[in-house]
């Protein structure tokens, strides 16, 4: 695999594009076989994927001394009182993972007072990669090339192509999505539509759910950054990590930064 075109790499960036790469190639094993599925105490799916995924990027990242928070291990909440920590979902999109759509993908992200300073989207089924450094940009990696990549100049709501949540779009985002407008609207699972607006393929996300959590958007908040766009949560307020609470509690809104105030206008309206 060639070196990602960044001159001044932080350690922790090849490190976490590797941990990616090993989780992803080990999940894919698994995806063309018999998935065995298995249920949390939430209820949420999880499978062997998630955990043989979460196993490798721990014994990965554990050359750096930085703690994990992970959606698949206890909270140890001594990162509280660190700087620096990694941020990841070790399979983002179990239940596209199940259903076997292919759109599910690997999260990691490296977490400096509170503001991700690195992002990486593994994409297993397509061999794909996302990853920005906070100050250097936001690239893709695919059919061996790396390609430096940036968000729309799209500015009318009507012209906008948003992407949703296949399993969890509620009747709410459905008709704040048709009041807003915009008539192109695409269901695509996981973490996978944020790396469609950071390359240019659409210009919005929108979820009002109050379920989504730090390692759902660590690793992508860095990529649409470094791409052009926006992350806040449904009101315009900026987004933190390392919090205490996990949970996003007024959802996301991703787009490619242009029609983001707009967006957020409306919404308020309905509040």
């Amino acid at each position: 695999m060639k070196n990602i075109p960044i001159d001044n790499k932080i350690p922790e960036l090849d490190i976490a594009i590797n941990a990616a790469k090993e989780a992803g190639n080990a999940i894919l094993d698994i995806y063309q076989g018999n998935i065995e599925t298995y249920k949390k105490k939430d209820d949420s799916p999880i499978t062997e994927g998630d955990l043989k995924s979460n196993k490798i990027i721990k014994e990965i990242l554990s050359q750096t001394d930085h703690v994990i928070l992970s959606e698949e291990d206890k909270d140890d909440q001594s990162r509280l009182s660190k700087d620096i920590v990694w941020i990841v979902d070790p399979l983002d999109g179990t239940s596209d993972f199940i259903d076997k759509t292919g759109e599910f993908t690997v999260m990691i992200a490296l977490i400096k007072n509170k503001k991700p300073i690195l992002g990486v989207i593994g994409w297993p089924t397509e061999k794909t990669l996302f990853v920005a450094q906070r100050g250097s940009g936001a690239f893709r990696y695919s059919n061996d090339e790396w390609e430096k990549i940036s968000v729309t100049k799209v500015t009318e709501l009507s012209k906008c192509r948003t992407v949703g949540s296949r399993h969890h779009l509620t009747d709410k985002e459905k008709s704040f999505i048709k009041k807003l407008g915009i008539k192109d609207f695409t269901s695509i699972g996981s973490s996978l539509k944020v790396g469609k607006i950071s390359s240019g393929e659409a210009e919005a996300y929108i979820t009002t759910t109050n379920k989504m959590k730090e390692w759902d958007s660590a690793a992508s908040y860095c990529i649409i950054s470094e791409a052009g766009g926006k992350m806040t949560d449904m009101l315009g307020n900026d987004i933190t990590y390392n919090n205490k609470e996990v949970y996003h509690q007024n959802g996301i809104l991703v787009t490619n930064g242009l029609i983001h105030d707009k967006i957020v206008e409306e919404f308020k309206k309905l509040e």
